[in-house]
């Protein structure tokens, strides 16, 4: 179904312009209900799916690519979300149908919210015997209407002390503060060039992040142009970088730090995209703010986070201002660029390889590095995995097919997997644009990430022939990796550990409180008594005479 643009258009300039409150309120409800019908449908058909997928086989439930990444494979490429997201709306749809069915009919009438239903899903999560779930399943089912407009820390409340009342080892509980620590970098709402973190320690390391931060940002001198936040802050990024210092802003040839290299510039590669017909030399000087890509350090390395800075320099005598982006992550600021290259960073030309392709198996380093930057991500539909973490995928297979940028592309391991193992068929053009054919036969088009980022850079290369013929893979159910456990085997293993560790607290917490210690006072109203401590042995000690 596609909605004109002209209808969207009209539809927010003048639908409610002469509407009174009381009918955009109403719309607004009925819009909402039918969203959650919709989603409801949706999660409907993401279940039968998955159950057609995960039907009980034996030998496929071990491999690596078994029945629900199969699934998942097909349910991301359909919804263009990643494999986690896919995974997780499965999880969602299966619990409504095997576990939740009186929830799973409310939500079908839009009397449920998504995010509610989602809560419901993940706080039931630990039941195992089917009675108990469906005695549940109607205790929520009478209530749910109720809970809409609770906070989200109220309405997991609501649904554990349902879950408590009925199987006491399935309540989610937050045991300790401490199983709970993590780390978590960057936010959708982050403001460009900088990243968010939050998180939770021990105490032990906190209280060692937070005395080496100030031991960092207290070497640089009083004329430090930042703030103390300020320097806590690139002081983290410092210890990241493994450095033993951080540089200092004064600028003065006198300070203590002057001429130091910022640390963490060391592990950056800078990859400027050039065209096909500029030169491969020195590029001409020009300042920071001018261009990024005005110094070139000699002996790149591979850097652990790769930033793609580029735009074509089709200009070789005005470089024009480039747009620099982490790939995976986000975009860089041109100062922050400029500094890193003035910094030591490493910078090195991404220029489009030679028509002919490759001899070798491998691509060169020239050729990978320019797929990976055409691509900047995995190519299956909806995966978003970074380009330096994925494979070097040949889509008309070797030695039928060549080493070349026209039938190279990337694919993360799991997508990798699928492609050679899971059915799925695909063509890719010369201008890194490749067609998926899913086993169900639905058929989806993805375009290289630069498309997006660097619209002006043309990525296409050579034509090659496509070879006649079926190509040979030998018996690929035989090279697939095997699981130890099938995935059911290890949910069922997390469900079983979960629930003993709720039984030991409930237990724990359960024991009646006692005032008495655990070692009873000495009697002293016996003079002719003698005291001993339990762990010392008097057996073969006689009494001393009085």
């Amino acid at each position: 179904m596609s909605v004109d643009d002209g209808i969207l258009e009209h539809m927010f300039e003048s639908d409610f312009a002469s509407a009174d409150d009381k009918t955009v309120v109403a719309a607004i409800e009925e819009c909402a209900r039918a969203e959650a019908m919709l989603a409801a449908r949706r999660l409907a058909a993401t279940a039968e799916l998955t159950a057609r997928y995960t039907e009980p086989d034996e030998d496929r439930d071990h491999l690596a690519v078994d029945g629900w990444r199969m699934a998942s494979a097909e349910i991301s490429a359909a919804m263009r979300v990643g494999d986690r997201a896919a995974s997780s709306q499965m999880c969602i749809a299966m619990a409504l149908r095997e576990r939740l069915p009186k929830v799973a009919a409310l939500f079908a009438q839009g009397r449920l919210s998504a995010a509610l239903v989602s809560t419901i899903t993940w706080r039931t999560q630990l039941i195992v015997d089917s009675q108990i779930a469906q005695r549940i399943d109607t205790a929520i089912a009478q209530r749910a209407g109720e809970w809409g407009g609770l906070s989200v820390a109220r309405l997991e409340s609501a649904i554990d002390s349902l879950v408590d009342q009925h199987d006491p080892d399935a309540r989610r509980r937050m045991r300790e503060a401490a199983q709970n620590r993590d780390v978590r970098l960057g936010k959708r709402d982050d403001v460009t060039g900088t990243m968010s973190l939050w998180g939770r320690l021990s105490i032990a390391d906190g209280e060692l992040l937070k005395r080496r931060l100030a031991q960092l940002s207290s070497q640089v001198c009083k004329d430090d142009p930042r703030t103390a936040g300020q320097r806590r802050s690139e002081a983290l990024g410092a210890i990241a970088a493994n450095a033993e210092g951080l540089s200092c802003r004064c600028g003065s040839p006198d300070c203590p730090s002057a001429g130091q290299d910022d640390p963490r510039a060391a592990h950056f590669v800078i990859n400027v995209i050039t065209e096909a017909n500029a030169p491969n030399t020195e590029p001409v000087p020009a300042t920071p703010a001018e261009s990024a890509t005005a110094e070139r350090a000699a002996g790149p390395v591979e850097p652990a986070t790769e930033p793609q800075a580029a735009e074509p320099a089709t200009e070789r005598s005005k470089p024009r201002s480039a747009a620099a982006l982490i790939i995976g992550g986000g975009l860089i600021p041109t100062p922050l660029l400029a500094e890193l290259i003035k910094n030591g960073a490493k910078v090195q030309w991404v220029h489009k390889p030679p028509a002919a392709p490759e001899t070798g198996y491998r691509p060169s380093g020239k050729t990978a590095r320019f797929v990976r930057m055409r691509d900047m991500t995995c190519r299956f539909p909806g995966c978003t995995r970074p380009a330096e973490f994925c494979d070097l995928d040949h889509t008309t297979p070797s030695p039928a097919g060549a080493t070349h940028p026209s039938n190279l592309k990337c694919l993360c391991r799991i997508h990798h997997l699928l492609k050679t193992f899971g059915g799925w068929g695909d063509q890719q053009h010369p201008d890194g644009t490749v067609l998926w054919t899913a086993p169900s036969g639905r058929t989806y088009f993805t375009h290289p990430g630069s498309r997006l980022f660097y619209p002006g850079w043309d990525t296409t290369t050579a034509t090659l022939l496509v070879p006649t013929g079926p190509a040979r893979h030998g018996d690929k159910g035989a090279m697939m990796p095997r699981r130890r456990r099938t995935r059911a085997q290890d949910r069922l293993r997390r469900i079983e550990r979960e629930r003993a560790l709720n039984a030991i607290d409930r237990k724990r917490w359960a024991a009646p409180a006692t005032t008495q210690p655990s070692r009873p006072p000495p009697q002293n109203d016996d003079p002719w008594k003698i005291t001993t401590d339990a762990n010392i042995d008097t057996t073969d000690t006689d009494p001393a005479p009085f």
